[in-house]
């Protein structure tokens, strides 16, 4: 069993908000956004410390009826690992987190933030991805049984190579770690990561200018238009306006916009029942939900959309808009390892040691039509 660090401080989830207010607005200047993140870490650190000390009082009281039920806790290499770092208060050499620790910090990103589990992470181990793709119907031919096979497959293979942007989460430990455990501090070097790179992803995700800003390329960015050699990949223009005025409104509003999505760049129809997305700012989202909740028979309210279109709340989603998606047709690439460096340029903190875990991850939509803007309308 591992622990979980995730009941978070009203401080820390107001600085992430406010964080992700600065990074939208345009006129922010890179010192605002600087400060705010360092707002954002500091309030994690105190909530992670916060539950790390009540966790630890009470895992005195239960260790023994642990130890009774056989659970293991940690793995022995995690064990061992965490264990070096609990007595030398902290990592005393440039290491690669054990890849068990890592596997949890995506299995817990995916599981805790609804955006980071709709679209499709791949682990890769190169710092240099070479991703080829081919269209599904290109891939078979019909013919004769005991004819010859009719040429070559007409696939349409598409090759592309890119080189992933570094993201940094910076990890804080206190110098008198010796009163943590060795699983406590794996929970909270874990949690550390885990809401950084939470943050930095979705943000990513949504709203990356791309490689020109060693960012992924965000949902709303236009692909196909000119790039910014400052600012990156400009914004998609809008492809609409969405309103939820009534039932029946909705559902040509919500047709229309599948229609939009279930045409490929290339012409190419592809299928997407299930699997359209709106990204909402989570303000608008009870606008937005109070559209389609109704009351049934029995007495229930029901919340639910046309179509099984899913709503995902992102604090990096714009005000009166939506960003539809179609969820497997964003991917995001990853390394396989954390390397984990002590940081020692700047920031000195008097209780508490700095280090660096850097990982690789690049994103992108499969082509300009995975994804569209949509003005957010709804009647007062």
């Amino acid at each position: 069993m591992a622990f979980k660090l995730d009941n978070h401080t009203d401080s820390y989830e107001n600085a992430k908000q406010n964080y992700a207010n600065v990074v939208k607005n345009e006129t922010s200047t890179p010192e605002e956004v600087e400060q705010a993140w360092t707002v954002m870490q500091d309030s994690l650190v105190d909530s992670l410390t916060s539950q790390i000390t009540q966790g630890v009082a009470a895992q005195n009281h239960d260790q023994t009826v642990l130890a009774g039920r056989g659970a293991n806790v940690l793995t022995s290499e995690e064990h061992k690992f965490f264990a070096a770092v609990q007595h030398s208060a902290g990592f005393e050499d440039d290491l690669i987190l054990p890849e068990t620790v890592v596997d949890r910090i995506f299995e817990d990103l995916t599981e805790a933030h609804p955006l980071l589990s709709a679209i499709n992470f791949q682990n890769l181990n190169t710092l240099t991805a070479r991703v080829i793709t081919s269209e599904p119907e290109g891939s078979f031919v019909w013919g004769k049984v005991f004819g010859e096979i009719k040429g070559q497959l007409d696939a349409a293979f598409t090759e592309e190579t890119f080189g992933q942007s570094k993201l940094t989460a910076f990890v804080v430990l206190p110098k008198d770690l010796e009163k943590f455990g060795p699983a406590w501090i794996e929970a909270y070097v874990r949690a550390q990561i885990t809401e950084t790179y939470a943050v930095a992803l979705e943000q990513g995700i949504v709203m990356g200018a791309g490689p020109t800003k060693n960012e992924p390329i965000g949902l709303i960015r236009d692909l196909k238009g000119a790039i910014d050699p400052t600012n990156g990949h400009a914004k998609k223009a809008v492809a609409g306006t969405l309103t939820f005025a009534d039932s029946a409104t909705t559902i040509k509003e919500l047709a229309a916009l599948n229609k939009a999505l279930s045409t490929k760049e290339n012409g190419k129809s592809v299928t997407i029942d299930g699997k359209v997305a709106l990204i909402v700012n989570p303000a608008d989202a009870w606008l937005v939900k109070a559209q389609y909740t109704i009351q049934n028979s029995l007495g229930a309210f029901i919340t639910s959309l046309p179509f099984n279109v899913r709503i995902i709340e992102s604090r990096f989603q714009e005000a009166n808009e939506v960003t539809a998606f179609v969820t497997d047709r964003y991917d995001f690439y990853t390394t396989g390892g954390l390397q984990v460096n002590k940081f020692d340029q700047t920031l000195a903190l008097e209780d508490c040691n700095l280090y660096t875990a850097k990982g690789f991850a690049f994103g992108k939509a499969k082509d300009n039509n995975a994804a569209q803007i949509y003005t957010l309308a709804i009647p007062s």
